[in-house]
């Protein structure tokens, strides 16, 4: 099932803004859970068992991924579009994409490359910018785009790729690990949280829509929830080919990763370290990690009503902001099982600062 439900994740359209199928996904895989969804595709997952009168734990993961919009469709039928979310241009031509229509449907389009034969020689080595890009869905005419293919301005566009596991390996292969991965390991967390009696903690995992492009709906969320404490889960972006061994801190296969520090939020210390402390005793590999760029929705988490402490849990992903990534199922059950631990052992009174 924990296969089945990542396939499920990773194969859903869901650019930040359109993450209706995502949350479908969700909904569907968690019927012993109460299930809620707001006005921005946020969803609200909690523990039947919560009784109002306990401190409250929140899990937050991303719904979205990166993607696209139509922004003109040309007279020759190519389609101009514009980023949701961050990407590299070099990283975009000659890939395929799904374009979702006003109908519902899928239009497969690739991702304009100009062949070498019709390149200068200043062609071939010019910077590559997205505004030079289109999308080619086989047609010819802006008229045929819209009327044969039902496309218009606004339509949303995400990679296309099918997941795949390699139960041998380990590892898995889709798209969107960034943060559909998160998603799983929410929902996997919560579905091992339900069977327990003796928690300390009510529970809601709020899975936030339109992370890619400012974490605007973690900013509701955490309104909503009110935690006191959280669990941020994402797909982390994984540095083991460009680190050498004692630097990389995002290793596939080497466990969960603990984020101290990036540009969104400096954690919390005494929870960190609990965390690493439970690792520690349950023999739960972790890798801790301090960055200097990037962000996840603990950014606006740890600064809502009169602050949260946050712990981010992240699972080690190839290639995120691409279409193509690589994760270990290992380092998932990983950051399953160290979550899953904190929420039974933590006690809230020993983060708070005495002075």
């Amino acid at each position: 099932m924990t296969i089945k439900l990542i396939q499920e994740l990773s194969d859903a359209f869901g650019p930040s803004g359109f993450e209706e199928e995502v949350v479908s996904v969700v909904k569907k895989h968690s019927s012993n859970l109460e299930f809620k969804v707001d006005y921005m595709n946020n969803t609200y997952l909690s523990l039947k068992s919560n009784t109002g009168s306990r401190p409250l734990l929140m899990l937050d993961a991303h719904l979205d991924e990166v993607g696209f919009m139509v922004q003109s469709i040309l007279g020759n039928g190519l389609i101009s579009f514009i980023p949701i979310g961050g990407w590299i241009p070099s990283n975009v031509p000659a890939h395929t994409v799904l374009i979702k229509n006003q109908k519902g449907q899928k239009i497969r389009g690739i991702v304009a490359s100009k062949p070498p034969h019709f390149m200068t020689d200043g062609e071939k080595t010019a910077p590559l910018s997205l505004d030079q890009l289109t999308i080619d869905v086989g047609a010819s005419s802006r008229e045929e785009v819209m009327r044969e293919y039902a496309i218009q301005i606004g339509d949303p566009i995400a990679p296309e790729v099918s997941f795949e596991y390699n139960k041998d390996s380990g590892i898995m292969f889709g798209k969107a690990f960034d943060n559909r991965l998160g998603c799983a390991a929410l929902m996997m967390t919560m579905e091992a949280l339900a069977k327990l009696s003796n928690l300390p903690f009510d529970v809601i995992g709020a899975l936030a829509s339109q992370e890619e492009v400012g974490t605007r709906g973690a900013q509701v969320t955490a309104q909503v929830v009110k935690p006191d404490v959280a669990i941020v889960f994402e797909g982390s972006p994984a540095d083991d080919l460009y680190m050498d061994k004692d630097s990389a801190q995002c290793v596939l296969n080497r466990g969960t990763q603990i984020r101290h520090m990036d540009a969104s939020y400096i954690s919390h210390h005494r929870l960190i370290q609990f965390a690493k402390k439970v690792a520690n005793d349950h023999h739960i590999p972790y890798q801790s990690a301090v960055r200097k760029r990037g962000g996840t929705n603990a950014g606006r988490i740890h600064m809502a009503h009169q602050g949260v402490p946050v712990l981010v849990l992240g699972v080690p992903s190839r290639y995120i902001h691409t279409h193509y990534n690589f994760a270990a199922i290992n380092d998932l059950e990983a950051t399953v099982a160290l979550a899953k631990q904190v929420a039974l052992q933590l006690d809230l009174t020993s983060l708070v600062y005495n002075y």
